[in-house]
């Protein structure tokens, strides 16, 4: 499933703008010149509006690998809200898109699990948030691993894939700094067979 990249959206809407600016030069009746123009406006709007949609409110993302099973399978595409961090503050539990703090590597998507300010530690299967573990109907299965105690920083974050014990996540590569988060995964729309939201 390959779409238009946005360059290429942009392309496009520029060479309809052209054959609009275009069409009056050519010998056409005034009925097929209104048409034209119907259906040009049409498309060029929906570029427009496709394209704003892209930049600041919600993009596509392709999950590549296992490290979000069972919320999220390899393949699945899904949408993601570009504009709700801007309005408030990402939410434990919520699954995000990020950068992640390693040099040139791609976006990731994992579960935000720990705030800046919280004592976070993994401990005999359970992830414990001030000392209270927390409860995760998510997850594959339990971690094997143990982490921390550690103290979350400030406008940082502890991300964790549901896939627990396979999942490149902050209990191997550290916090995640506030401003490397891209959006909210909140959609799985393709396959078919797995369209709804993310929880």
């Amino acid at each position: 499933m390959k779409g238009l990249s946005v360059l290429q959206l942009e392309i496009l809407i520029g060479i309809l703008i052209i054959v609009r600016i275009l069409i009056r030069f050519f010998k056409l009746s005034e009925i097929a010149r209104s048409v034209s123009y119907e259906y040009l406006d049409s498309i060029i709007v929906a570029g427009l509006t496709a394209l704003f949609l892209i930049n600041y409110v919600v993009r596509t993302f392709y999950i590549p690998s296992g490290s979000m099973k069972p919320t999220l399978l390899p393949n699945d595409y899904i949408l993601v809200n570009e504009f709700l961090y801007r309005f408030r503050a990402p939410e434990r539990g919520d699954v995000i898109v990020f950068k992640p703090p390693l040099p040139k590597a791609p976006d990731y998507i994992k579960r935000l699990i720990g705030k800046g300010g919280e004592k976070l530690e993994v401990k005999k299967g359970k992830v414990y948030i001030n000392d209270t573990p927390i409860v995760e109907p998510y997850i594959m299965e339990m971690p094997d691993y143990d982490y921390g105690p550690v103290i979350i920083p400030p406008e940082h974050y502890f991300v964790m894939g549901d896939n627990r014990n396979n999942s490149e996540d902050s209990h191997i590569w550290g916090f995640l700094p506030k401003k490397n988060i891209v959006g909210k995964a909140f959609l799985i729309f393709w396959p078919p067979r797995r369209i709804g939201l993310i929880h």
